[in-house]
């Protein structure tokens, strides 16, 4: 059996999940460099190993970018559902750019390297990492580790939106409280009155009733 037809096989089995999900490699772009530099070569293979194993578990490799101040307006441009670090010496330079490629809009980002110094992988996940591998490129690893970085970092939005929720619903309470409290004050109302009042003018417009009372202190506001 040819290696073609043993990758063809192997991503044909690969879940359909795992061939829809589009990654983006950031990386140094050369698989081929200076034969002289023993550790670039070695890297170099390491490289080349890790997107081997991407495409031969299904994944759709649709670029591999380098770690510079283009990244933001590439990742942009391409929409990736997610991101591969592949660093090693450079790791916090290259998740640097990445954090600062994805401050706007969010995407699950994995990191592996051989770099052992584990000193800054704590800030490398307050940064937005959803998983930070050493070493073990191993094919079989690659699926599972994706699996669970997507799982935590949908997890982690679904926080944050319930969190932005709440603290919405609270801003809003507070303007109609706030609105309320003026008609309360300028007509004389009760508090139940004042919300009645609030409550079918934003039926009658059509409106979110925190939208009202905003418009409410809004003309308030420029009235005096």
């Amino acid at each position: 059996m040819s290696l073609h037809s043993h990758n063809t096989e192997r991503t044909q089995a690969a879940p359909a999940a795992a061939q829809q999900l589009r990654l983006v490699v950031v990386a140094p772009i050369t698989l081929t460099p200076d034969s002289t530099d023993e550790h670039a070569a070695l890297e170099a293979v390491r490289s080349r190993a890790l997107r081997i194993g991407l495409l031969e578990s299904g994944y759709n490799l649709i670029a591999v970018l380098p770690a510079d101040s283009f990244l933001e307006q590439r990742i942009a441009q391409l929409q990736p559902d997610m991101i591969i670090v592949d660093a090693e010496s450079d790791a916090r330079d290259a998740l640097e750019h990445v954090v600062i490629a994805t401050r706007d809009e969010r995407r699950p980002i994995v990191l592996f390297t051989e770099d052992n110094d584990t000193t800054h992988v704590k800030d490398a996940v307050a940064a937005g990492v959803n998983a930070y591998i050493v070493a073990g490129l191993a094919t079989e690893r690659i699926r599972p580790i994706l699996d669970v970085a997507m799982a935590r970092f949908e997890h982690e939005q679904g926080l944050r939106q319930e969190l932005q929720s709440a603290r919405s619903e609270l801003q809003e309470r507070k303007t109609i409280d706030r609105a309320k409290g003026l008609l309360m004050a300028r007509q004389g109302l009760t508090e139940q009155a004042a919300y009645e009042k609030l409550r079918k003018t934003a039926m009658d417009k059509g409106l979110k009733l925190a939208d009202v009372a905003q418009r409410m202190l809004d003309v308030a506001d420029l009235l005096g």
